[in-house]
This record gives C-alpha cells, structure tokens and sequence, in this order.
C-alpha cells in the first residue's frame, strides 16, 4: 500500500475576485473549498490514476471533518489522528495575481506525535511511504528524521518532497525520491539554479548526499531526472499556466503510479512531468485523461 503524510492539512479556500481593494468591502465572484496539503494532493492523484493510497496526518474541529468528508466522497481512506484544534484554511486569493494566506495548524501534542509514529512502525518493506510538505509550528524538525529513520529500519521505501534543512537531513536516511524544483535546490547550495546543467550538477549532490533518485522541477524549463545509472532531461510544451498550485505533488504523483506499473525510470519520470504540467494547465489537479493526452508533447533526453 501506498502511504502519504499530511501532518499540517488544510482546507484551502479559493477566492476569486476582480480588482481586489485593500482596506474596503470586496465581493468574491467564485468560492471553493477543496481539501488541502501535498500529501492529500498525491493522494488525490494517485486515485484519479486508478492507484489506492491511505492518507497519514492529523485533524481536528470542523474543518478536520471537513477534510475527511472529501475524502472519503473521493473514495480515499483516511487514517488521521484526531486533535483538539481546528485544522487550518489556508486563503488563495485570485486577483490579477495570486495572494496565499496560510493558517498557522493546531497544536499536537507529544502524545500524539507518538501514535503517529506509532502507525509508521505498522508498516512494512511492501508499502510505500510519501511524506511532504510543512510541519505544524508545535512539532519538533527532527520529526521527520523520526519517520525516517523508522523507514530505513524496516527497509520501507520513502519519498520526500519538503524543503531546505528538513530535506538536507534526510539525505542520509537514503529517501528512494526526492523532488525539489530549481528554487528549492538553489536555497539548499545558497546558488542561483539557472540552466538544466546547473540542476544535474546539484541534483548529484544530493545523490552523494544519500538519495536514491532526485526530480528537479524548473517550471516551464522542464525538469531533470538523476540517479546513479541515468540523467534524463523533460522538455514541456508551451501553454496557459493557470495553477501551480500541486503541480509538484502531481509529478510525485504521476511518476509513482508509473514505476510501481512498469519499474522503467524513463518512463515513470515523462508520466510524472506530463502530470505535473496537466495540472499546471488546469484549474484543479490533473486527471487521467489530460494527463495521458499531454504525455506525447513531453520529451525525454537521456545524458551521457
């Protein structure tokens, strides 16, 4: 079974409006409340590509119902630890340009922190397990090494997509995948990642650095594939971008569902880069259909 964390979800709640004016009334032209965070996201994913995934995390209050209501309506199973707090709404404004306000998440306690720890250890070396995203502000930053660690004990093959320090102390655990864009690679090097060159040359480093597989996303530039035996680089077509917002949970999404299918790397990397960009190109996540009508406009090079 696949496995994917979410410890600090959120409803995201999407606000479009036309001229916003700050310190007035404005009027949205379109809600949408949507379940929220890039665990849920891969999960969402995933069964939108026929594959079952169980998702991780903790949730608490109304929104928290909210959130498992979804996604049970979406056929997905949910295994949250239940919290006093309210689960946070996070606020994706929609003006001429994007405005994110992001709620702080609830406090979870030590005693909760445990029982999550406590399902990781039930699983096995035939599941896999995703972790992403953000942490809520109370628990500690070597709580991911907590599950890491777990993981490489029983030999349960993981995938990371977080960011900066978290990501760098993970390396060591041997993460089967990690995927950060060009931006996020950039920040780890205290560098400007600018050409694909740039991202092959760091995305070693995080191989020397302990992982097994590295996804380096650059936007409308494609993106790299690396591990020890191949570099392959994705071209992506031109087009509307209208949302970025889990295009990277969809590439993690996208190659997964791909390699535990066919376990060919070229293959599994071009199918998570067209989901990515379907969901770029979209205004929700991607779906199947759009995913596997893109997938011949997405090149794949191999380098020597």
């Amino acid at each position: 079974m696949i496995y994917t964390v979410t410890l600090n979800p959120s409803i995201d709640y999407y606000v479009r409006i036309q001229h916003l004016q700050v310190g007035t009334l404005n009027r949205a032209e379109q809600t949408i409340f949507s379940p929220g965070g890039k665990g849920i996201n891969v999960s969402r994913v995933l069964m939108r590509f026929g594959i079952n995934s169980v998702v991780l995390g903790f949730a608490g209050g109304f929104t928290g119902t909210f959130i498992k209501q979804a996604l049970t309506q979406e056929q997905i199973p949910v295994q949250f630890i239940e919290v006093d707090e309210p689960t946070r709404i996070n606020i994706k404004l929609k003006d001429a340009q994007e405005t994110e306000i992001n709620g702080v998440g609830p406090t979870i306690s030590k005693e909760k922190q445990k029982q999550f720890l406590k399902k990781i250890e039930s699983l096995t070396k035939n599941d896999v397990l995703v972790v992403s995203g953000s942490l809520p502000p109370s628990i500690p930053a070597q709580f991911y090494e907590e599950i890491a660690l777990l993981c490489t004990e029983r030999n349960i093959p993981f995938i990371v997509d977080t960011t900066g320090p978290i990501l760098k102390k993970l390396l060591p655990f041997r993460p089967f995948l990690v995927k950060p864009n060009h931006h996020e690679l950039g920040d780890m090097f205290h560098v400007a990642i600018e050409t694909v060159q740039d991202a092959i040359s760091y995305g070693k480093k995080l191989l020397q650095e302990g992982a097994s597989n590295v996804i380096v996303s650059m936007g409308g530039n494609g993106a790299v594939f690396i591990n020890e035996k191949h570099q392959f680089v994705a071209t992506v077509p031109n087009g509307n971008v209208i949302n970025t917002v889990g295009a990277g949970d969809s590439t993690v999404a996208g190659f997964l569902a791909s390699f535990i299918q066919d376990k060919d790397w070229m293959k599994a990397f071009q199918y998570g880069v067209s989901a990515g960009t379907a969901t770029a190109f979209s205004e929700d996540l991607c779906t199947k259909d759009e995913t596997d009508r893109l997938l011949s406009s997405i090149h794949i090079k191999s380098i020597s």
